[in-house]
Order: C-alpha cells, then sequence, then structure tokens
C-alpha cells in the first residue's frame, strides 16, 4: 500500500506569529482546496475572528464649556460659604471686576475732599472715588478711592483659555507604539494571527493623568488631562478604536487575541508600498478644567505615531 506524507512549511513567519501559531491551530486549519500542479503548494490562512470593537457610549464625553471671564469668587472676599460662579460682565451699576468681586463705577459727581470715601487721599493727588457694588451676598455699594480705574474683567481672558495654557505646560505627546508583530525588518506577521496593539512605555505626557494650573487675568484654572482612546488606522482600510493604552503583549500569551485592543489581517502586505502596512496611532484626550466657580471639558487629538510592519501568508506544501 502507498502512503502519502504530509510535510508543512511555514514561509514569512516572524518568531513573533510563530509563538501566535499552535500546532492545533495549524492541523485543524490545514485543508488543500487548491493544490498547485506546478509546485504542489497549497495556501492556507488560519483566521481567526476579529476582535469585536467597543461600542460606543451615550456617554461619551464633549467638548463644552469656555467659562465665562467674569465670576465671582466669594472666598477671596472672606465669603466661603457663598457658591462660587460665573457673573455678567456689565449692569447699571458698572462694570464687573474679578479682583475687587464688584461692578465698579466712577462717581460723578466726585464727593467733597473733605469726604471719607477719599480714604485721606486728596482729589489734588489725581486718582478717584468709585461706586463698588456687590450683589452677592450683601447686596451693598460702597465707596472707595482708586488711583487708576481697573481693568473691565470682561476683555480678560476665558477660564477655558486659561486652561489652554495649562495645557501647554503639560508636554503632551503621541504614544510610543507597541505592536507585534514588531516592526523592523526581519519580523513578519502572519495573515490570520492576531494582533496587539499597546502604548509603549506609558507615562503621564503620553497616556496620563496629568495636571497643571495656569493663572491669567485674576483667574486661576487647574486643568487634568487622560487618554481617552487610541485610533489605529491599521494600514489595510481598517481602523481599530481602543479605550485606554492597551495591553503589552507577552509570549506566554500565545495565540490569544489582545483582551483590549487588537486587530485581525485577512490580506498580507504584499504589493502595499514597500510590502508593507504602515499603522498609525492617534490619540484622543480628554481634558477637565476647573477654576472660577466653573467647570468645562476639552477633547484633543491629533497626536498621532506610525510604525510598518510586514504580514505574511502561512503556505503548505504537500509532497508524495
Amino acid at each position: 500500500m502507498r502512503t502519502r506524507r504530509l510535510t508543512l512549511h511555514l514561509l514569512l513567519v516572524s518568531l513573533a506569529s510563530l509563538a501566535l501559531l499552535t500546532p492545533a491551530a495549524a492541523q485543524s486549519d490545514a485543508r488543500c482546496d487548491l493544490i498547485d500542479d506546478r509546485t504542489g503548494v497549497c495556501l492556507v490562512e488560519a483566521v481567526l475572528p476579529a476582535p469585536e470593537s467597543e461600542p460606543i457610549s451615550d456617554d461619551e464625553p464633549v467638548d463644552s464649556g469656555s467659562g465665562a471671564s467674569c465670576y465671582f469668587e466669594p472666598s477671596r472676599q472672606g465669603f466661603p460659604a457663598v457658591p462660587a460662579g460665573p457673573v455678567p460682565c456689565s449692569s447699571d451699576l458698572g462694570a464687573w471686576s474679578n479682583v475687587l468681586g464688584c461692578y465698579v463705577r466712577v462717581l460723578d459727581p466726585q464727593p467733597g475732599p473733605d469726604d471719607p470715601a477719599w480714604s485721606g487721599h486728596s482729589p489734588d493727588e489725581g486718582g478717584a472715588v468709585y461706586g463698588c457694588y456687590q450683589p452677592l451676598p450683601l447686596d451693598i455699594d460702597i465707596y472707595l478711592w482708586l488711583e487708576s480705574p481697573p481693568a473691565a474683567s470682561g476683555s480678560g481672558p476665558s477660564p477655558r483659555q486659561v486652561a489652554e495654557m495649562a495645557i501647554d505646560q503639560m508636554d503632551l505627546r503621541a504614544i510610543e507604539i507597541g505592536i507585534v508583530p514588531e516592526p523592523g525588518a526581519g519580523s513578519v506577521g502572519l495573515v490570520g494571527m492576531p494582533v496587539w496593539m499597546w502604548a509603549a512605555e506609558p507615562g503621564p505626557s503620553t497616556v496620563g493623568p496629568t495636571s497643571a494650573s495656569a493663572s491669567a487675568g485674576g483667574i486661576t484654572v487647574t486643568a487634568t488631562a487622560q487618554i481617552h482612546s487610541i485610533t489605529w488606522d491599521m494600514g489595510d482600510g481598517h481602523t481599530v478604536v481602543c479605550r485606554g493604552a492597551g495591553t503589552a503583549y507577552q509570549a506566554s500569551y500565545g495565540r490569544a487575541q489582545s483582551p483590549d485592543c487588537g486587530h485581525v489581517y485577512t490580506t498580507s502586505s504584499a504589493g502595499m508600498p514597500d510590502d508593507v502596512f504602515t499603522v498609525t496611532a492617534i490619540s484622543d484626550w480628554v481634558i477637565t478644567w476647573e477654576g472660577a466657580g466653573q467647570t468645562g471639558t476639552i477633547r484633543m487629538d491629533g497626536l498621532t505615531e506610525s510604525v510598518q510592519i510586514a504580514v505574511g501568508e502561512a503556505q503548505v506544501l504537500v509532497t508524495s
């Protein structure tokens, strides 16, 4: 009786990909539906189901809140029990001053030179007496002497603009890409095998959290940044949105799929420019800020990093 011998030859497979392909998987999927009569070579794809994308939540954080540049901070005025918050920048009793915590107007006519409102100053010295109306918490109008008019607070930066100044101090950067198969010559992935993606060496500037404060125009704002998601353009026409930094691959994981950030190629990179897929990671940050009794959220993306990986196919050589 004649016997046949089946010999498997895996071509264009990286060491990382071999770690993902177990003998059981190779045997269970090794079917030759089409054999090249000339070479006896049959292409075999051990295709795993693509990881399911995480559904987008209805409570996705949105970019919101520019903040009012006119605000009342009662703790600065000695009234900590009164809630802070925005106020109209003008009223019938003057323009709001963040520093003084009241609506300020120059008195017309000015009080006589002996009026206590001059606080010991003389009209000849310059300056003027102003009305300072504080609606909360006392609802009072007091007089005070000022050497020069206070700046109108409505013309200053908004809390969001100050928050953006704080963000500039954070040095937010794109992630350093971790991926299996690894980029570089000599490392080739395998069609149908799981690809793992993650942020390598994550830190405050690449995935957060990180915080910074900035002050301008009498406003102090603290902003806190945290990576929300990373969108991976896999170079094969597919994108994968991953929450957070992802999980770094280890050889002990074998052919398992990433629990939170993975992809499966169904075609090889042959025929692409330089015969590689260009994989690009785009970071999406959520920055929350608070200050002047106000809060807001800033969404920021556009921080990108790219690598190139090669993906080949498994081939089976059938010999008699």
